[in-house]
């Protein structure tokens, strides 16, 4: 591993008077514009004497990070014409959207793809009108913006972001930046470790730009207000070389700037070259960027004798109550007035040539840059025949198996046909969630140290293609980023702690929900993420490794994103994951537990069931050509089998009764079809469910979110749901069934209770479950399993 030493002293003075000249004009021009959408809903190139009719009735935005984020971009535009670089731009001040929005604008991308908002006086009007106003943009850089893969304001996501765009991606440059107050999170505390999985040779380069302007919202930053040399001390401790940029004159920002951002540049190249031509991909210190740069940079300094520029008050508007306070108007206008736009437009509202002349052109804008719209990189994988992995039965219920070891196998020869554009994601637990036949294709990516003992398990390679660590932030921010970028993978996570990536599952499905009204962006690969290691199967970890609740997240996003898969064993597992990693634009969510589990469905009949998303099963009915005295119905594997052993009870006890058992794996399939593509039609939802018969549906997750699901169906008043209450420790996995009554025995008492003709005559029954009950606890207490005819209990007919 090199160090910061060795890296390449900065260029002083790189720019000509003439093009420092016409870098802070083009900058000008970008801090006008930022401050015009702002504040401008007419007069935009100030033609005449500012009015208060000029002015928004509500003044919505975030100027304070914007003058950096401009300086950033236009500095960046200058090197990708020096260097021919291919680079994208990531936001990670989310409320600086004026700072982005205005080099986009004047770069003519923004024209290309909304025409009404031209490079002349109306269009620039229409510009400024659109920003944080009704029908128009948000003050983020939104799936709206061309360039953008990272709307901001995500808290922490952005360096991971940017990883996740470079690997596989040797030709890209990734310029990130960081916001100050982003920086205090979590998740972005892990993700600064992600250069220890970038490798020189295959992927592209990250450059991280922490800006520190020194507040947030209302406070001072952590980072901001810590000594110089804590701050190398951290980064370098990270595994960068950090490079300063500090001040506040413009002509001398600009010089810095300059000589740092092409010195890191060379850096970068230098690097990849050495890699590449040694074929040894050895971790180098990443250089990093710290720009100090005012709050509110070239805005008002002090408004009615408090401090503005460089203070927190400048983050959103600098000066409000412009329309009816007249000093506050003059300052504005004064502001305004101090870029001189009447020497940046031309009469006809056009960037004057020589400024013009400064931008990138085609796809080397950032953007326009395909990489930032990923669907038009996106190749369809190579896929194997999901049927070849198929579990061989000689009938339902008879043998047991870990439902995601063949789909381990599965991923694997995905991999192994998609070595440049698939990756498989996970926090450490791939071996754990059975899946380690990945390594078979390709082992763990690790540029970090090795030790002599890593040779014995040998699961650890500088190009390997599996993403492994502790941290659910990071694996999920890498995963999204690859995926926007055009590419494929897979991510699976324990179920109790995928919890950690509910904000980042949020902002992604809010992303997909916006791309697809918009109809420039094209469709990007699922993201497919397995929740394993499942709330039934904690039988030493106990409570804390019990919350199947994440689900109940999910059916809050739009139902064009979210798709919800509860296959019940091995090939309906591999049915459901065949299909999701085809998709595009959604985000699948399987859930399927690791351990063994009963066998019900051949590949054939699994298909079937699969495409369906719901069905009877008949093999477990009785009903055929009868109405049913009872509807029992499942989704999940622990939840099935004791449903299924609960209808053998009742048929051992009741020859006479009648029931139908249904199994979902599609969970939107409850769902009126008026809410959810996926959801049944009422006619069909009532002629599984019957209108008037009994139905008891033991679920995986918590019981109200099928309630949720289907309260508006017609027999919800006669639907009794089971599942988990939150009761549990360390316990076997019938008696934890049994502490939240999704056993067999609870379910049997339940079907007795709820069928007229058995409320009488079935007493004697729930007395003998009810011993059976007891005795199944005592037996788990003292011998520390299942009774062995409960645990190995399979379907008799």
């Amino acid at each position: 591993m090199t160090t910061p030493e060795t890296a390449i002293p900065a260029v002083i003075s790189p720019l000509s008077d003439e093009e420092l000249t016409n870098i802070n004009a083009y900058w000008r021009a970008c801090t006008y514009l930022a401050a015009g959408m702002i504040y401008l809903r007419d007069n935009p190139l100030l033609k005449e004497p500012l009015k208060p009719d000029h002015i928004k009735n509500r003044l919505l935005g975030h100027w304070g990070s914007s003058p950096g984020l401009s300086f950033i971009y236009i500095h960046l535009n200058r090197l990708i014409k020096q260097y021919d670089l291919n680079a994208i731009f990531l936001a990670g001040p989310g409320h600086g959207a004026p700072g982005i929005l205005a080099p986009v604008y004047l770069e003519g991308t923004y024209a290309e793809i909304y025409p009404n908002k031209g490079e002349d006086e109306e269009g620039l009007l229409q510009f400024f009108k659109e920003f944080s106003f009704p029908g128009g943009i948000g003050s983020h850089c939104t799936p709206e913006t061309p360039g953008s893969i990272h709307e901001g304001g995500e808290l922490g996501y952005s360096i991971s972001h940017a990883y996740g765009a470079a690997y596989d991606n040797p030709d890209l440059l990734v310029a990130v930046v960081v916001g100050d107050g982003e920086a205090e999170t979590g998740p972005l505390a892990t993700s600064w470790h992600s250069n220890k999985f970038l490798n020189p040779i295959r992927d592209g380069a990250v450059l991280p730009i922490l800006h520190l302007n020194g507040y947030k919202i209302n406070n001072p930053t952590l980072l901001a207000r810590i000594s110089h040399d804590e701050l190398e001390q951290l980064f370098c401790g990270y595994g960068y070389t950090p490079y300063f940029v500090e001040g506040s004159d413009p002509e001398t920002m600009h010089q810095l700037m300059a000589g740092v951002l092409e010195t890191c540049v060379l850096e970068l190249r230098r690097i990849q070259q050495e890699a590449r031509s040694s074929g040894i991909p050895t971790r180098p210190y990443w250089p990093m960027i710290i720009l100090r740069s005012p709050k509110g940079w070239t805005g008002p300094k002090d408004v009615d004798g408090h401090k503005v520029e460089a203070f927190w008050r400048s983050h959103q508007v600098p000066l409000a109550g412009v329309k009816d306070n007249p000093a506050h108007m003059q300052l504005l206008s004064d502001w305004l007035h101090s870029y001189k736009p009447e020497e940046l437009f031309d009469s006809k509202g056009k960037l004057i040539p020589e400024l013009k002349a400064l931008a990138p052109t085609g796809n080397r804008r950032m953007s326009a840059n395909p990489h930032a719209n990923g669907g038009l990189l996106r190749k369809a994988l190579r896929m194997p025949d999901f049927s070849d992995y198929a579990l061989a039965l000689d009938g339902p219920g008879k043998v047991s198996a870990e439902n995601t070891r063949p789909l381990g196998k599965f991923l694997r020869d995905i991999m192994s046909a998609n070595m440049h554009n698939f990756r498989v994601f996970g926090p450490d637990e791939n071996s754990s969630n059975k899946l380690d036949d990945v390594y078979k294709a390709s082992k763990k990516t690790w540029l970090a140290d090795y030790l002599p003992e890593d040779a014995d398990c040998g699961e650890l390679a500088t190009d390997g293609r599996v993403m492994e660590m502790l941290s659910e932030h990071t694996l999920e921010g890498w995963l999204e980023g690859y995926l926007l970028t055009g590419r494929h993978g897979f991510f699976s996570s324990y179920e109790a702690f995928v919890h950690v990536i509910d904000s980042m599952f949020n902002q992604h499905a809010k992303w997909l929900a916006m791309s697809k009204a918009v109809s420039w962006r094209a469709p990007v690969s699922s993201l497919n993420l397995l929740i394993t290691s499942t709330v039934w199967r904690q039988d030493h970890n106990g409570f804390t490794h019990q919350d199947p609740g994440f689900l109940d997240l999910v059916v809050n996003k739009s139902p064009s994103v979210t798709r919800i898969y509860l296959p019940p064993d091995v090939n309906c597992l591999l049915s459901v994951a065949n299909h999701c990693l085809q998709s595009t634009d959604y985000i699948n969510v399987i859930v399927c537990d690791k351990q063994k589990h009963l066998q019900y469905l051949d590949m054939d009949a699994a298909i079937k069931h699969c495409t369906k998303g719901i069905g009877i099963w008949e093999w477990a009915s009785n009903d055929d050509g009868a109405e049913p005295d009872l509807v029992m119905a499942s989704a999940g594997d622990i939840p099935t089998k004791e449903a299924l052993a609960a209808v053998v009870l009742l048929r051992e006890h009741f020859p006479q009764l009648k029931i139908r058992f249904i199994n979902v794996v599609d969970l939107y399939k409850l769902v009126p079809a008026s809410e959810h593509p996926h959801g049944l039609s009422d006619r069909d939802f009532d002629s599984l469910f019957t209108v008037d018969k009994p139905v008891i549906f033991n679920f995986h997750g918590y019981p109200w979110l099928i309630h949720r699901l289907a309260y508006r169906r017609h027999n919800h008043a006669n639907l009794h749901v089971r599942g988990y209450k939150e009761k549990g420790s360390i316990n076997t996995p019938l008696e934890l069934a049994i502490q939240n009554e999704t056993d067999r025995f609870s379910l049997a008492i339940d079907a007795i209770d709820r069928i007229p003709a058995l409320q009488v005559s079935g007493a004697h029954v729930k007395e003998k479950l009810r011993d059976r009950q007891i005795d199944c606890r005592n037996y788990a207490y003292e011998q520390g399993i299942d009774r062995p005819e409960d645990d190995q209990w399979h379907w008799p007919y």
